[in-house]
């Protein structure tokens, strides 16, 4: 049995030694071009080379108005003649027993982004007929909250839809049975306010 520390065979022990040594300088030779292939003259790697890499400046600006635009308190609240709001119904008329399903639009038409309460404390979504307030939202709301909303500029928001029942609401009939109103082809109107912001102008809509 042959080994590098002590070779046997029939040749002298010191051409098996000087074979032994070349292989091993040619395998040494090897690590040494792979290590130099992977790492570039020069580099020094590791966490000394780490502390010599530098991010571009305009980068670094980007991210801080990233984040900036991402902390809500870093954004003015909204000016109200930077918000138009604009009431919206479903269709334009309902058949018997179809319930007309009421929601509002707000948008930014400012120049850049600010923030709104849009909680439903701070929403009013009102039918009228007339003169006559048929029925209103905040009369039998439950839970109202306060939600502060980040709304961008060209970016209209629209509230979830509440579907009226048809009849006429009072902050003392909640828990009333509620006759419904009038059909028959009358024409009703949507207003809507939002944070203060009344909207623009109201949607009309028939009741069969």
């Amino acid at each position: 049995m042959s080994t590098l520390r002590d070779p046997v065979g029939p040749e002298d022990k010191k051409v098996y030694v000087r074979r032994r040594l070349l292989v091993l300088a040619g395998l040494i030779a090897l690590i040494v071009a792979v290590v130099l292939v992977i790492v570039k003259p020069g580099s020094s790697g590791g966490a000394a080379g780490a502390a010599e890499v530098t991010v571009p400046e305009d980068l670094v600006v980007a991210e801080q108005q990233e984040a900036e635009t991402a902390d809500p308190e870093a954004i003015p609240a909204c000016a109200d003649t930077q918000l138009q709001v604009t009431p919206v119904t479903d269709r334009d008329s309902y058949a018997a027993g179809e319930l007309p399903q009421l929601s509002l639009q707000i948008e930014n038409v400012g120049e850049s982004d600010c923030q709104a309460d849009l909680g439903t404390a701070g929403m009013s979504l009102q039918v009228t007929s007339g003169a006559d307030q048929v029925w209103r939202s905040t009369d039998c709301q439950q839970n109202p909250d306060h939600r502060a909303v980040i709304v961008q500029p060209g970016k209209p928001l629209t509230t979830e839809a509440i579907a009226w029942d048809r009849t006429r609401s009072s902050p003392d009939s909640c828990e009333l049975s509620r006759d419904p109103v009038g059909a028959g082809g009358a024409t009703y109107h949507l207003r809507v306010a939002v944070g203060g912001v009344e909207g623009e102008g109201t949607a009309p809509f028939l009741l069969y």
